[in-house]
């Protein structure tokens, strides 16, 4: 199949990218590079480097339609959304109004959106389904579900399956792939950075929310298991419209606990400064996954957090600058 991923050049697209090559897809990537690394990227890999702003260049790209889309491409940052919504707003919502529009006029066949477990807010349950209100709590997560709205408005209206991932805590590396934002603000990159790096510091933002610990409460899941997820949604057998799938593990850990497991792995003391709370965290998100495990025949691995953070940790000591080195 002829894929177009968008973003794959980013955390979680050049993981996929890699996966859907290694099961025989013929990929190609779009991206701006303002986040992801041209590193990420295999050698020789058919390249569209511009924006999803430019309504121009994504007909330009789209011309020669692909069998599918894999939608990764998007600012990510809680906080800074909360600081700069427009920003926001203008480049995941815009930029995902003009691939739809190419997508619509193009004939392709399947579109995969990279969504967010950010659409549901602070959830009255756990775990979270997909039948959970949306009620997002932050910019980041407003934009995410208007893309879903936006996404199974078109997919009705021309008639082609889609498919919604809103997946948890992404996290863990493959053997070539890991996880390099600038800034950093997520906690398991956060945490091994500076135990690589002792110039680098470790701050625990808030520990006075309503949790066993006082610390949030996340779902971990591995980024390949991710990828596999967006391979299976690719090649399954769905129904026109939008279907939407949580991607998690059904196992909340909180900071502390990610710390505690951090320095089992790594054999290395931890002793995080604490700040206030970031505007915009929720205190629990936990996901059930219940209709990914049936409709698609997704599992996330068993072992889970000691996984994550024993790949996490080889790759950070492999990169000690990220991609830069």
């Amino acid at each position: 199949m002829k894929v177009l991923i968008t973003g794959g050049a980013g955390y979680i697209g050049s993981v996929t990218t890699r996966v859907l090559l290694a099961r025989g897809h013929d990929v190609e990537v779009l991206d701006d590079f303002s986040t992801g690394h041209r590193e990420a990227l295999p050698p020789g890999i058919p390249l569209h480097e511009g924006s999803l702003l430019d309504a121009g260049f994504v007909d330009r790209v789209l011309a020669a339609p692909p069998d599918a889309v894999l939608h990764f491409a998007a600012f990510s940052l809680v906080g800074e959304s909360a600081a700069h919504p427009l920003k926001y707003y203008r480049n995941n919502v815009g930029g995902s109004v003009n691939l739809l529009d190419a997508v619509a006029r193009s004939g392709v066949r399947r579109f995969v959106f990279s969504s967010s477990a950010a659409v549901y807010g602070e959830p009255d349950e756990m775990p979270i389904t997909e039948h959970a209100p949306t009620r997002p709590v932050n910019p980041y997560g407003h934009t995410k579900l208007a893309i879903e709205w936006a996404l199974a408005d078109t997919a009705a209206a021309v008639g082609f399956p889609a498919v919604a991932l809103r997946y948890f805590n992404a996290c863990g590396a493959s053997r070539e792939l890991g996880e390099d934002h600038e800034p950093e603000t997520h906690l398991i990159p956060r945490l091994l950075r500076s135990l690589v790096d002792p110039g680098v510091d470790f701050a625990v933002f808030g520990d006075d929310y309503p949790t066993p610990d006082g610390t949030c409460i996340r779902d971990y899941v591995h980024v390949v298991d991710l990828a596999e997820a967006h391979a299976l949604a690719l090649e399954g057998d769905l129904r026109p419209g939008l279907s939407v799938y949580n991607l998690g593990t059904e196992t909340g850990a909180s900071v502390r606990e990610v710390l505690a497991a951090a320095a089992a792995v790594t054999g290395r003391e931890i002793a995080p400064r604490i700040e206030p709370r970031r505007p915009g965290d929720p205190a629990r998100l936990v996901a059930g996954n219940a209709r990914a495990r049936r409709d698609l025949g997704w599992r996330p691995r068993a072992d889970g957090l000691t996984s994550i953070l024993a790949d996490a940790w080889r790759w950070h000591r492999d990169h000690p600058r990220g991609y830069r080195g």
